[in-house]
């Protein structure tokens, strides 16, 4: 326990500690010493620093490059902050309702996103540079429901761009250029 704690900068007597005494970046070191002990291949992180305060949030996304580099071990990161996303990934899967509407590195799909979706979810976010101004993109409609998706490509009610067979058939993965891969009927898909 205690070599598992080091390996995430924790003092190995912090195991005696009760959960509520411990800081949400200690709890987050722990949770990921935890998922280390088994020496896995790939970790699945839920939303692993969304809680976190700025200063903490960056501690803990450096230890887990860190651990990444050192142990050689892979993320499933899921997130809406996309900057996290950007700083912790490699490679990129967007979803929209449950599917995958786009995959790439990391630095293909933020200079050249291919799904109407992404292009948005990118178009949106905060500016990397504060001078930097973009017109934000509003889409129609409501989401809809994961439960109940509509036919075809499950963006097409909000996408401005759907062509008619967007709503009638539902677009594959298919790879466009060297490991960027888009479902989006506007590519031929």
């Amino acid at each position: 326990v205690g070599a598992s704690l080091a390996r995430v900068g924790l003092r190995p007597r912090i195991a005696d500690d009760y959960p509520h005494e411990l800081s949400g970046g200690q709890r987050q070191r722990v949770a990921i010493a935890r998922a280390l002990t088994t020496n896995p291949e790939c970790i699945l992180l839920d939303e692993a620093v969304s809680a976190l305060d700025v200063s903490i949030r960056a501690q803990v996304m450096n230890l887990l490059r860190e651990i990444q580099d050192r142990l050689g071990v892979s993320y499933l990161f899921i997130a809406h902050d996309l900057a996290v996303v950007k700083y912790v990934s490699t490679r990129i899967g967007v979803m929209y309702l449950g599917k995958l509407v786009e995959t790439a590195a990391a630095d293909e799909l933020y200079t050249n996103p291919l799904h109407p979706y992404t292009q948005v979810l990118l178009n949106n976010a905060l500016p990397s540079h504060p001078d930097d101004v973009r017109e934000e993109v509003i889409l129609k409609g409501e989401v809809p429901s994961a439960f109940d998706p509509p036919t075809g490509c499950r963006f097409h009610p909000r996408c401005p761009q759907a062509l008619p067979v967007c709503g009638e058939m539902e677009p594959v993965l298919r790879e466009r250029s060297a490991g960027h891969r888009v479902a989006c009927h506007l590519y031929g898909t």
